[in-house]
């Protein structure tokens, strides 16, 4: 296939490709059929959509695409558990992972409990340093002898010692990570992910799980003549949950984060709106405000803060409360990039020096602080196109995390590592695990991870091509083109949204904003012009190349999105790549 435009090797390395011949004729084939715009077409086309399917994907209702919670193994038998445990006013204890899934898993329950009168569960969110990740024996133990059930959301499914220790109290899991051969000792356990399970809800969430539970207590409850909590009101916890997690956005998630979005847009619940304003969101969310500008300040306190910060703001029934919590938790964010910067900087330098080209892609340091090096992992495996594992020495044991690439499972690599002895613990899914190493094991187990990745074909693929879904210009990039757009929306991991390049462009105006961001301006010599913003472009060559263009001319790529400043709406590129224009 010929490179679109030429372009074989772009300033970031990569191989431009156009859009498939194919898809073209599809979207010709539904602009004709349906009369809708043919850059929305094109899109369709992209994502898989026929066009007799069109109308019903730009408009997904969730009661046509909401599965049968039945469906799942336990579901039944963890949701009665939770209705016998409000009748009988029992003791309850919420045990959730420290990421933005378990903070929103946590706030789901806490927020459906205090709906139905009862007194507010005990959150318990174990320190990402002290604890790491998952139930543990001596915090199980303890809940235990307090509680009569104890809810362990997005975490539990490989934890048996911890959920044996929980004597007197029974257990329920609610979570997606990759099960083992065995499960845990719980009264429950319901996960997608479960090695018995056949159907095909492995992409929710853990909020996405604990949802589904939630309808399945509500269906029990009108059974009996009661009425539960409306839980589409809760879909706004949903929503961000799914985006900052990275899960696909397809079938119902898609639904899930669409019906979120205009949930979240209500500012009704004051955690969330606390937040938006903190991170100073002037328009109504979209999924990019959900994954780049809430998520991360959720996530803050369990990096390198309180770790059921989070959680509690989420959860929060009050505005002052979750106001202070707000500006805790931007204040922390803040800290946490400067704590990534410096981290990110010696994991490349380190993983340039062991070599880049192999399956897998790695790098230890003393004191990486553990709450950054999940991030750090994704910055490594953007730059090379390969899992990465980033691991924060500490003692005689590593804590790491990884992430992967698209066609190759993460998370039963690592999972085979903790069965072969190699791990002291380790687990995930497909795209993202976590893993503790003994530092004098390290080496080795590094070794036999690159080999078993190997053999899924991490090794064969150079820098990751550049897809893009055609050209326009400066003065086709209007907001009624990116209205048009996002009816197909909402993008993200599993539906990306379209890239455009813009030809043969010069640059008028660049600037180096904080951050190692590009801002810039550029026009097609015709009198129209477009800005744009370069997130990190001076962590590579993108920006000093753009920066110091010297009037050469430049095919720019990258997402239409809007920009609002001082009332005003205005559409600008999230420039991603560049090439000389010859």
């Amino acid at each position: 296939m010929t490179a679109y435009l030429g372009v074989e090797c772009s300033l970031s390395g990569r191989r431009w490709v156009g859009p498939a011949v194919e898809t073209d004729r599809h979207a010709e084939a539904m602009a004709q059929a349906t009369a809708l715009p043919r850059p929305l077409c094109q899109t369709l086309a992209r994502l898989g959509v026929a066009p007799e399917e069109a109308d019903t994907y730009l408009a997904p209702a969730l009661r046509d695409l909401l599965p049968d919670p039945r469906t799942l193994r336990d579901m039944q038998t963890a949701a009665s558990r939770l209705i016998k445990a409000v009748r009988g006013n029992e003791r309850i204890a919420v045990f959730a992972d420290y990421d933005v899934d378990g903070g929103t898993s946590a706030a789901l329950i806490i927020d459906w409990l205090r709906h139905m009168g009862m007194t507010p569960p005990t959150l318990y969110i174990p320190d990402r340093i002290d604890e790491g990740y998952g139930p543990n024996v001596p915090a199980m133990t303890d809940l235990a002898a307090r509680h009569d059930l104890i809810i362990c959301v997005d975490c539990g499914t490989l934890s048996h010692d911890a959920i044996a220790a929980a004597n007197g109290a029974e257990v329920v899991v609610l979570d997606h990570h990759l099960g083992g051969e065995t499960l845990p000792p719980a009264f429950a356990v319901v996960n997608p992910n479960r090695q018995d399970e056949t159907g095909d809800l492995a992409h929710l969430c853990a909020a996405g799980v604990v949802f589904l539970m939630l309808v399945e207590a509500g269906r029990q409850l009108r059974e009996t003549g009661h009425q539960g909590p409306d839980l589409m009101a809760m879909l706004d916890l949903v929503a961000l949950a799914t985006v900052a997690d990275v899960a696909p956005l397809i079938g119902v998630n898609r639904a899930f984060v669409r019906q979120g979005l205009r949930i979240m847009a209500r500012r009704e619940r004051p955690g969330l709106k606390a937040l938006a304003d903190v991170a100073r969101m002037d328009t109504a969310p979209n999924a990019y405000h959900l994954g780049f500008l809430l998520g991360p300040r959720v996530n803050a306190g369990g990096r390198i803060g309180k770790a059921d910060l989070g959680a509690r703001l989420l959860a929060s029934d009050t505005w002052s409360e979750a106001r202070s919590i707000a500006e805790r938790l931007d204040h922390l964010n803040t800290e946490r990039r400067e704590v990534e910067a410096l981290v990110r900087d010696a994991a490349m330098e380190q993983a340039r020096t062991r070599g880049i080209e192999g399956p897998l892609v790695w790098a230890a340091g003393e004191g990486w602080h553990p709450g950054v090096v999940g991030i750090v992992a994704s910055r490594l495996k953007e730059a090379t196109n390969r899992p990465a594992i980033v691991i924060g020495l500490d003692g005689s044991e590593g804590k790491g995390s990884g992430r992967s690439v698209a066609g190759v499972d993460l998370g039963a690599a690592i999972q085979r590592l903790a069965s072969e002895g190699l791990l002291i613990k380790g687990g995930g899914h497909k795209m993202a695990a976590g893993l503790t190493v003994a530092r004098d094991r390290m080496e080795e187990a590094m070794a036999r991870l690159s080999e078993l990745l190997a053999r899924q074909g991490a090794g064969q693929v150079g820098p990751a091509d550049l897809r893009l879904d055609g050209m326009l210009m400066p003065g086709a990039a209007t907001i009624e083109l990116v209205e048009q757009i996002e009816a197909a929306g909402p993008f993200g991991a599993g539906a990306p949204g379209p890239r455009y390049v813009f030809p043969d462009c010069q640059i008028t105006f660049a600037k180096q904003l904080s951050g190692n961001h590009l801002k810039l301006r550029f026009g097609d010599g015709m009198g129209a012009s477009l800005d744009a913003i370069a997130f990190g472009a001076f962590d590579g060559p993108l920006g000093s190349a753009l920066m110091d263009h010297g009037g050469a001319r430049f095919h720019l790529a990258g997402r239409l999105d809007t920009n609002t400043w001082g009332g005003r709406c205005t559409v600008q590129l999230r420039l991603e790549d560049a090439a000389g224009a010859g």
